[in-house]
């Protein structure tokens, strides 16, 4: 034995392999099998947490994953895990468990255990109606005192050292729950040759029949799973995933799953990963994902030891484990009986059933004097007594309805309470499929109605809570699944021969009724981890919440991770009896996914670090590389910011390349940048419906810078578009909004105009592009063309040509992102790190120069151009930034034409591109440091805000810092002297036209 409730003989554990554990610093014993909770209860443990908002005592309450008080923090380091349910946790040697959300002491003695006594304080929604008396005492003392207090475990500081993987599976038949109705029908559908998936959440397949005396086919119910999954292990298309938990239902019947591959292990192999996330696409999905008891809601029902009737009888059966001696079982169905006779046969000194029902079977009656069990019909417990662990129930007649006592409360005293309201079905992941549900009325729950995607429901899921009904039901579904998947099969063979009680539905007792109302003595739990009870549901109803979904918000109930497992229809219930509405007239919330908690390791699986996402890189990143390039991310590439040489840091590395592409010439890598092939007879209309400017006159050989807006007249990118022939043209975009733009673009051809004839393809990776700028670029270009006219007079601004370069086919592009002469050639991408060698070559009579992004900003804003995404926000428009010359007039429509032409768009107080130069030009401001008026910071706060620096450099060609802001009516105010608000105090910056270098334009011809 382990522990001093642990019973002599029984149980699903192996008593050959006993384990041993630690909790909260004890040490304490198990067997293989248990789970942390069988074990804690076992030696006798309860109390294992305290209550979320309240602090009060908190134990053990279910056996699975509906369990809303024993989480914990397992593990140690940086494999500690934060927030497990102590039902779900298999216990393995060495495991270290603590409870949470408990201050020093753990839950015995938490000094925080008096917060119980302000609860009249602490209703529903108080956090919306308190502390906003004083914003300092909110920040200062109320919102760091609710910080330490809220919250459940801790996370790992240190990075987790255990790896994840995800795994993509396609089957036929996917059935989700491996209990009876699972197997029933994994294994019809397996018979007919079908792909077929078996995932269960627990370590061993069988369900209910694992809790439970049951006998299916004159075998034990365990025996008959075990028989039944070794059969569908050796089936040659059959999966089986145990230790998975199917966690959410998208469309088109994928589904996720996580499985824990080494949790169960006390020493895991190096090889294997932690865990799996699986995507299962099937044909057709079967759910036989049970249903979850419900608790009955009674004043005080939250203490240790009160517990769910089914995890009392699972704790007994499968796991040998004695939670109380002297029980009282408090139901309204048949089903909690079984409970009481599993005690009393497992040495309970004294069990009492508590019924709320007038009456109830005579047989029951019988059964239960033959026992030694104590029968009170007609009663029901309205109240307890207890600390750290029940120790009385306080039991009164009630009437035939359950409104109201009818008599004295009579005192019994106890160590458990096991309760029963009746059983939920797991409509969890049919609800996240979209399917609509129904309310049985005779079974008083909300169960699987109309399927939006192929898949059937069975079992105790359905609505189907007798066994032999159940396999029945199950073997159809397995058959017409694997049909509907395609394949023959034939009707299945009737259903085993069953011994089980006879499933018989409750009558609902949603709120026990006491002397005194809810709220006016004791408290009614609805959602134990969320400390919601009756009462916060009635004061939601009077202050004006009947939505369903605002009562769930104001109250908490069915939030975290609980998602209103055991809470969810009885909190549904007592809103729509307050409101004096039907249960189905009131409605569900919105199950969402996931319906267990899942990992961000699993969620994240491999792709951490480097593997985050795609690196990408161009042809000619290796020559980067070997010129000492530093890289920035831009987008998924990987892009050269800067070429430091021996001893130079980035701002001298930075200020040569510049100086370079000024004077002489440089070279940048601009193979990054989007390209988007656009082809078909309408392309000149598709692209004057998506620029701000014309198209349809632009002639082959030539190209034009235009911007895009979005819908609201915002700019939403920019670039350069050359006409290739007549219904051919090449668009570039910016380097990270490439796949944006190709996005947008598709979305308006597919949906707004699908009759225009144009198709998009992206050709990033195609061309590799080498940008040669500066007053020396025409003479590199032309020994790398040697045969082609590359002259600013053969070869004019804004055009292109077909040319030889290097020996390479390329198109040559006349355009200038940095003012001075530049030439952008375009080489089939396997050939970039050819023509990167050959510029080079030719480039060294004039020492050219590499330079990277950096040295391309300085650049750029030195003569005003702009990035989207930098001197924009989503909140700028082209007249904002001072190009209103590329807005037509004259088109009819275009993509936010309408938007742009609204006065407010007009307000010449808008925020407005300008530049700024510090007076002293020593200074380079911060992206993003606020402007204001002169001697505004000596003002009392709040002060205005005329605007943002949204870009800012040192210039070499001015010998100082700039900039580049949006300023409200900075147009205006050009020359104007307006400060900057620095930590260091404000710095005096003058409104400066945006072009600092050049503003003639006569560079660009060289």
């Amino acid at each position: 034995m382990t522990g001093p409730d642990r019973l002599r003989d029984g149980g699903l554990i192996d008593r050959s392999k006993p384990v041993t554990f630690t909790w909260n610093g004890r040490v304490l014993g198990g067997y293989e099998g248990d789970t942390l909770a069988s074990a804690l209860l076992a030696n006798g443990v309860h109390l294992v947490a305290r209550s979320f908002k309240y602090r009060r005592p908190r134990g053990i309450l279910g056996h699975g994953t509906e369990e809303p008080n024993a989480m914990v923090q397992i593990g140690t380091g940086d494999r500690t895990e934060p927030n497990p349910k102590a039902t779900v946790v298999p216990l393995v040697e060495g495991l270290s468990a603590t409870s949470v959300n408990t201050a020093r002491g753990g839950p015995e003695s938490d000094p925080r255990a008096g917060m119980g006594l302000f609860s009249r304080f602490m209703p529903a929604g108080f956090y919306y109606k308190m502390f906003h008396g004083s914003q300092k005492m909110w920040q200062r003392v109320w919102e760091p005192i609710i910080r330490q207090a809220a919250g459940w475990g801790t996370c790992p500081t240190e990075p987790d050292p255990d790896t994840y993987d995800h795994m993509n599976l396609h089957c036929d038949v996917l059935v989700v729950g491996g209990g009876p109705a699972g197997i029933a029908a994994a294994r019809q559908a397996a018979k007919t040759g079908a792909r077929v998936v078996l995932a269960d959440e627990q370590e061993r397949f069988g369900g209910s029949l694992l809790d439970l005396p049951r006998t299916i086919d004159g075998l034990p119910g365990h025996a008959w799973a075990d028989r039944e999954a070794a059969a569908l292990a050796e089936a040659a298309e059959v999966t089986l995933l145990p230790r998975t938990t199917v966690f959410g239902y998208y469309d088109h019947n994928l589904l996720c799953a996580v499985e824990r591959r080494t949790d169960h292990l006390a020493e895991a192999p190096a090889h294997v990963t932690r865990q799996r996330l699986w995507h299962i696409r099937a044909r057709r999905v079967v759910l036989a994902t049970g249903a979850h008891e419900r608790p009955l809601v009674f004043a005080d029902n939250d203490r240790p030891g009160i517990m769910l009737a089914g995890a009392v009888a699972a704790y007994v059966h499968r796991w040998a484990v004695l939670p109380g001696r002297r029980a009282v079982v408090f139901t309204n169905n048949d089903g909690a009986w079984e409970t009481a006779h599993l005690l009393k046969k497992a040495g309970a000194e004294a069990v009492t059933v508590v019924d709320s029902r007038a009456t109830v079977p005579e047989a029951f009656k019988n059964a239960a004097g033959q026992a030694g069990i104590t029968v009170m019909t007609g009663h029901a417990v309205t109240g307890t007594r207890g600390g750290k662990r029940v120790s009385a129930a306080l039991v009164q007649p009630v009437n035939a309805d359950g409104t109201r006592t009818t008599g004295p409360a009579q005192r019994i005293a106890c160590d458990l309470i096991a309760t029963s309201g009746g059983w939920s079905p797991v409509v969890h992941l049919f609800s996240q499929s979209r399917g609509t549900l129904t309310y049985d009325d005779t079974w008083a729950c909300f169960r699987p109605g109309v399927a939006v995607q192929p898949q059937a429901s069975v079992g105790a899921c359905n609505g189907t809570f007798g066994l032999a009904e159940t396999l029945a039901e199950s073997a159809e579904a397995g058959v017409q699944a694997a049909r509907a998947a395609g394949f023959e099969a034939s009707a299945p063979a009737p259903a085993p021969a069953v011994e089980a009680p006879k499933a018989t539905p409750p009558v609902p007792l949603w709120l026990v009724p006491a002397d005194t109302a809810p709220g006016r003595g004791g408290k009614w739990f609805v959602d134990l981890q969320n400390d919601t009870t009756a009462a916060d549901i009635l004061l939601a109803v009077r202050e004006g919440f009947e939505s369903v979904e605002h009562v769930k918000r104001y109250t908490l109930a069915g939030f975290g991770t609980d998602q209103g497992k055991t809470a969810n229809i009885n909190a549904l219930a007592i809103l729509a009896g307050t409101l004096g509405r039907p249960i189905p007239e009131v409605g569900t919330t919105t199950f969402r996914a996931p319906y267990t908690p899942v990992t961000f390791g699993a969620m994240a699986g491999r792709n951490l670090g480097d593997r985050l996402e795609p690196q990408r890189l161009t042809d000619i990143h290796d020559r980067h590389i070997a010129l000492g390039a530093e890289f920035e991310d831009v987008g998924q590439w990987k892009r050269p910011w800067y070429y430091p040489k021996a001893g130079e840091d980035m701002h001298a590395a930075v200020a040569r390349e510049c100086r370079a592409v000024r004077e002489s010439v440089g070279v940048l890598d601009a193979s990054t940048l989007g390209k988007i092939d656009i082809q078909g007879p309408d392309a000149a209309e598709f692209l004057n419906r998506v620029y701000t400017n014309a198209w349809s006159k632009l002639a082959v050989g030539r190209v034009r810078y235009g911007i895009m807006c979005g819908e609201d007249g915002m700019v939403f990118d920019d670039g350069t578009t050359a006409r290739i022939d007549e219904n051919r043209y090449l668009m570039t975009t910016t380097t990270g909004g490439a796949a944006h733009v190709l996005d947008h673009l598709e979305e308006y051809l597919q949906t707004e105009w699908p009759d225009l004839r144009v198709r998009l393809t992206s050709v990033t990776e195609q061309w590799a592009t080498v940008a040669i700028a500066g007053p020396k670029a025409l003479e590199v270009v032309k020994r790398v063309c040697p045969d082609d006219a590359m002259a600013p007079a053969d070869f004019p601004f804004l055009s292109w040509k077909p040319a030889t370069a290097a020996g390479i086919p390329a198109r040559v592009f006349r355009i200038s992102f940095t003012g001075e002469l530049q030439y952008e050639i375009n080489v089939p991408w396997h050939h970039g790190a050819d023509l990167w060698d050959a510029v080079m070559e030719a480039g060294k009579d004039f020492d050219i120069t590499p330079y990277g992004t950096e040295t391309m900003h300085v650049l750029r804003a030195e003569k005003g151009f702009i990035i989207t995404g930098q001197e924009t926000d989503g909140t700028q428009t082209p007249f904002d930034l001072g190009m209103d010359w590329i807005v037509s007039k004259k088109k009819p429509d275009f993509i936010g034409r309408r938007s742009l032409f609204r006065s407010d768009m007009q307000r010449p107080d808008r925020k407005q591109l300008v530049g700024l130069l510090p007076e002293d030009p020593r200074v380079v401001l911060p992206e993003g440091t606020q402007i204001v008026e002169p001697g505004a910071l000596n003002r009392p706060p709040p002060v205005p805000m005329l605007g943002f620096v949204t870009s800012s450099y040192h210039s070499p060609a001015l010998d100082s810092g700039f900039a580049l802001a949006l300023i409200a009516g900075g147009r205006d105010r050009l020359g104007e002297t307006v400060e900057a608000a620095l930590p260091g105090g404000p710095v005096k910056v003058r409104l400066h036209d945006p072009v600092f270098v050049d503003a003639e334009g006569a560079r660009r011809d060289g």
